[in-house]
């Protein structure tokens, strides 16, 4: 492997992880689309022991990374709520409920990831499979839209803040205060809690909903299905704006997505990381840089926005890959 490779596929990774597309899928059929010596680094996810499959899972070591660092504040919360409730033996406020609910989810992807990971991921980590698991990402995504609409309140217009103009077209803010440093914007817009209403709401869909949700990210392990994007389709289904399924959905995966490459560590450690280990390392920084972007992106774009658009991309990539590795 070399370190363009890895860069690229952390890139891939790092987006793709995060978006409702699956990484998985997409480290998959791009080097496959790529072909040469790419598309040699996939077939070796179809062994026993693979370096490439060691490499991909290993990068979700800094996924996770990124999805705790984008929701210190909250991940915080959680942490001191949770242990707050196992000593009061009793639970008492949204974030104490919203933290059980996290624990509960995550039980049975975890039990099915330790029981199915390693052989789905051999058995299914090949291009015609992946493409038909996104086509089937697709319409879960529609699946999950059309219920919305049909359900929920419509997505909201984006508002506009009120400004002031000046001259040339510039403007400012209308009580005339100056914007903030762009550091201090960034943690006061994304590195923070998610809030005591969303909480609230995040809160009420019950340990029922939650242990659903929760399995069913146990389809992400088809190469092509999207973790979040189930999760969130899950929370859509439970009456939760996108925005707030979005939250859900990342709030469910950051544990398992840390599970899932600490897992790796002893191979990347051990033989599987002879070679590699210095491409692992540069592919993490892609991949965490990537992530941050696309979670910068993502908060914002649900505030308004809809899966639509990520339904149409998996269909139509999805089908155009199975044509491409289904008839040559």
């Amino acid at each position: 492997m070399s370190y363009l490779q890895a860069i690229v596929i952390g890139l891939v990774q790092g987006v793709f992880e995060l978006f409702p597309l699956s990484s998985l899928g997409h480290t998959v059929l791009v080097p496959s689309w790529i072909g040469g010596n790419w598309a040699t680094l996939v077939r070796q996810e179809s062994l026993p022991e693979s370096p490439y499959l060691a490499f991909i899972v290993g990068l979700h070591l800094a996924n996770a990374a990124a999805l705790v660092l984008f929701f210190l504040r909250e991940w915080a919360r959680l942490f001191y709520s949770f242990f707050r409730s196992v000593l009061r033996r009793r639970v008492e406020t949204s974030t104490e409920r919203l933290a059980w609910l996290i624990v509960v989810a995550t039980v049975p992807v975890g039990i099915l990831g330790l029981a199915l990971e390693h052989e789905f991921r051999i058995l299914f980590a090949k291009p015609l499979a992946a493409a038909l698991f996104l086509t089937c990402n697709g319409v879960i995504l529609f699946a999950g839209e059309l219920y919305r609409r049909h359900h929920q309140v419509p997505v909201p217009e984006p508002a506009v803040a009120p400004s002031t103009a000046i001259g040339g077209g510039s403007t400012v803010p209308a009580d005339g205060s100056q914007s903030r440093d762009i550091a201090t914007r960034f943690r006061d817009e994304h590195i923070m809690a998610i809030g005591e209403d969303a909480e609230h709401q995040l809160s009420q869909i019950g340990f029922a909903s939650a242990l659903w949700i929760g399995a069913s990210q146990a389809l992400a392990l088809l190469a092509g299905i999207s973790r979040e994007g189930v999760a969130m389709v899950g929370g859509l289904y439970r009456g939760l704006s996108n925005e707030n399924a979005m939250r859900f959905a990342f709030l469910l995966s950051t544990p398992v997505i840390f599970a899932a490459g600490a897992l790796k560590v002893p191979d990347l450690l051990g033989h599987l990381g002879n070679g590699i280990r210095p491409q692992v390392v540069a592919g993490s920084v892609a991949a965490v840089v990537m992530s941050f972007l696309a979670l910068a992106f993502l908060t914002r774009y649900f505030k308004t926005r809809t899966l639509s658009p990520f339904a149409v991309y998996s269909l139509l990539f999805g089908l155009a890959s199975v044509v491409r590795f289904g008839l040559f």
